[in-house]
C-alpha cells in the first residue's frame, strides 16, 4: 500500500489525514491497515513513535458504522494520557463517530452522560471502563473490533486480571493487539485470544536516531551532574523510580533553578493534565516522572530522556528511552549509573537492556558535547572526574525545544 486511497480509505478520512498533512501512510500503517480493513486479527510490534495508533484507528473508523446500538469498538489502554493521547488521534480523524474516553482520576459524571448519549466507540483504562460495566452504564456485548493498546503492559500481572474480565465479555471481536516490545507472556495471550493473527514486525533499518549512553558518577553529586546537564538541554524527561522519588527530585531541581514539573500517579487527573500542557507548551523545561509517562506520551520536542532511577526491567527502558527520537527526529537518552547500581543493571543487561557506552557527562553539560570514554574496568568513572579519557567525540544532534 503505498497511499492511504489504495486500501479504500474513504474522501472523508483521507481529507482528515490531508489536514494533517499525513499524505503516504509508514511501513506499519502500509502492512497493518489492508489485513485489518479484510477484518484479520493484527499483532503490531514496532517501536515507539512509529506510528501504531492511526495503523488501528483508521481502520475503525472504516469498518465501523455510526448509528448502531454500541459500542461496536473498545481501545483499551494502561494509562489515562495514552488514552487521552488515543482519543485525540481518533477524534482528528473527523470520523462522525461517538466516542467515550474512561479513565480513573476524575468524576464519573461526564464520562456517564457520554455513555448514555449512545457511543461507537469505547477508549479507556481498565479499572474505569470495568467500573462502568458494573454500574450497567456499558456493555461490550456488541464490540467487534477491540485494541490493546500497549499489550505488553496490558498483560503483565497488574492489568491481567482485568483485561481477562474485559476480553471475557466480548464475543470474538476483530483483535488488535500493539506494543513496543512482546515479552513471552503476551506471546501466550496472543495463542489464547487472536485467530489466526497477522504479525507486523518492525525492526529498525540503518543508523539509529536515538544515542543513549551511560553516565557513571557517585551517588553523592548525582544531582549536580543532571542539573549541570539539564542546564544545557531543554525538553528532557527524567525518570525516577518512586512517586516519592519523584516528587522529591523535582524539588530539588526547581531549587536549583530549574524550570521542573512532576508527573506521578498520586496526582489527580486534572493536576496531571495541568503539567503536561505546561510541558507541550513548553513553558516548562523538565518533566520529571515516573513510568507513568514511558508510554502514550508523543512529543516532538523532547530531545533528552534521562534514566535518573534504573527501570525494574528492560522492557520498562525501552518505552522510556522511546519519548526521543521519534518521528523521525534524533534524540539522546542517558542512563545514571553509581557503584550501588551495579547488581541491577547486570540484571537489566540479562534481561535484553542494550550494551551502552560510558560519555563524559561534563563535556555534555558544558557545551553539548557527546564524548565516548575509554571503559575502565570494575570502576565507576565518576562524571566529575572522566573528562581526560576521551574517545571519540560528535557534535550533540537531540531535537531542542524552541527558544
Amino acid at each position: 500500500m503505498q497511499k492511504f486511497a489504495e486500501a479504500g480509505v474513504s474522501a472523508r478520512i483521507l481529507a482528515a489525514l490531508d489536514r494533517q498533512k499525513i499524505i503516504i501512510p509508514n511501513r506499519v500503517q502500509s502492512e497493518s491497515i489492508p489485513a485489518l480493513l479484510e477484518g484479520r486479527d493484527v499483532v503490531i510490534q514496532s517501536p515507539t513513535g512509529s506510528g501504531k495508533t492511526l495503523a488501528f484507528l483508521v481502520p475503525l473508523v472504516e469498518r465501523i458504522r455510526p448509528g448502531s446500538p454500541g459500542p461496536r469498538a473498545l481501545i483499551v489502554a494502561p494509562t489515562r494520557e495514552l488514552a487521552i493521547q488515543v482519543d485525540s488521534v481518533f477524534k482528528g480523524l473527523d470520523s462522525g463517530l461517538r466516542s467515550a474516553l474512561l479513565y480513573g482520576g476524575v468524576g464519573y459524571h461526564l464520562q456517564q452522560q457520554d455513555l448514555k448519549r449512545g457511543v461507537d466507540v469505547v477508549i479507556g483504562t481498565p479499572g474505569r471502563i470495568l467500573d462502568m460495566i458494573e454500574k450497567r452504564l456499558v456493555s461490550l456485548s456488541r464490540v467487534e473490533y477491540m485494541v490493546l493498546d500497549e499489550a505488553d503492559q496490558m498483560f503483565d500481572a497488574g492489568f491481567a486480571r482485568d483485561v481477562e474480565r474485559i476480553m471475557g465479555l466480548t464475543y470474538s471481536p476483530q483483535t488488535v493487539l500493539a506494543s513496543a516490545t512482546m515479552p513471552e507472556w503476551v506471546s501466550r495471550m496472543i495463542d489464547k485470544h487472536l485467530q489466526n493473527p497477522l504479525l507486523v514486525k518492525l525492526i529498525e533499518e540503518g543508523p539509529s536516531l536515538l544515542e543513549h549512553g551511560l553516565v557513571r558518577t557517585d551517588r553523592g553529586v548525582k544531582l549536580r551532574v543532571l542539573s549541570d546537564i539539564l542546564t544545557r538541554h531543554r525538553g528532557a524527561i527524567v525518570f525516577g523510580r518512586t512517586k516519592h522519588g519523584v516528587r522529591k527530585l523535582n524539588t530539588e531541581l526547581r531549587r536549583l533553578g530549574h524550570k521542573s514539573v512532576e508527573l506521578q500517579g498520586n496526582m489527580a487527573q486534572t493536576a496531571r493534565d495541568r503539567v503536561m500542557e505546561s510541558f507541550r507548551a513548553q513553558r516548562a523545561d523538565v518533566l520529571v516522572a515516573t513510568n507513568v509517562a514511558a508510554r502514550g506520551l508523543d512529543l516532538s520536542h523532547v530531545g533528552l530522556v534521562v534514566n535518573y532511577d534504573l527501570p525494574d526491567t528492560a522492557e520498562a527502558m525501552t518505552h522510556r528511552v522511546g519519548r526521543t527520537a521519534r518521528n523521525g527526529n534524533t534524540g539522546r537518552a542517558l542512563t545514571f549509573i553509581t557503584v550501588e547500581d551495579h547488581e541491577n543493571w547486570a540484571k537489566l543487561r540479562r534481561q535484553g537492556a542494550p550494551a551502552l557506552r560510558t560519555i563524559d557527562a561534563l563535556a555534555l553539560a558544558r557545551d553539548g558535547g557527546w564524548l565516548y570514554l575509554q571503559e575502565v574496568a570494575h570502576a565507576t568513572a565518576p562524571a566529575r572526574a572522566t573528562s581526560q579519557r576521551r574517545r571519540r567525540s560528535r557534535p550533540w544532534r537531540g531535537v531542542r525545544a524552541a527558544s
